[in-house]
């Protein structure tokens, strides 16, 4: 009987422990865009420090695992506070993403709310290809 109540906790642990582990990466995507709006709603919206970290720079990862949390993040290296966001990639008929050979420049449009004022904003990501896949570089000045 003990055999059989060890084997279902450990079934039971491994389970959950795989589940936890998806929900903090972000998947393996050939698209810069995608990386970029994940990142942005693991931020804003999920709320997960160290899911938006894991597809930065090592050096800006280390910036944002610094302040510790996702508010701080969004108020000091963005200087946008949200409470529910939505990011989209900038989808107008020139150009989705300037796009080289490994590198890509993203720009994000947000729309939402905090405090219940609705806030309207642009943001623009260099993102490099490493092992093929994504991160996030730099954060650029904005365009306007």
């Amino acid at each position: 009987m003990n055999y059989i109540k060890f084997v279902l906790l450990s079934l039971t642990l491994l389970v959950f422990g795989c589940s936890e582990s998806d929900k903090n990466k972000i998947s393996d995507v050939d698209n810069p865009e995608v990386v970029a709006i994940e990142f942005f709603n693991a931020l804003y919206n999920e709320q997960n420090i160290k899911k938006a970290a894991s597809v930065c720079s090592p050096k800006l990862s280390r910036i944002i695992l610094h302040y510790k949390s996702t508010k701080a993040v969004a108020r000091h290296l963005f200087n946008m506070s949200y409470d529910k966001v939505k990011a989209t990639p900038d989808d107008s008929g020139v150009k989705v993403r300037e796009q080289f050979k490994n590198s890509a420049v993203i720009t994000v449009y947000f729309d939402g709310y905090y405090q219940n004022d609705r806030i309207k904003d642009v943001k623009r990501l260099s993102l490099i290809q490493i092992d093929n896949k994504w991160i996030i570089d730099k954060i650029l000045k904005d365009p306007f």
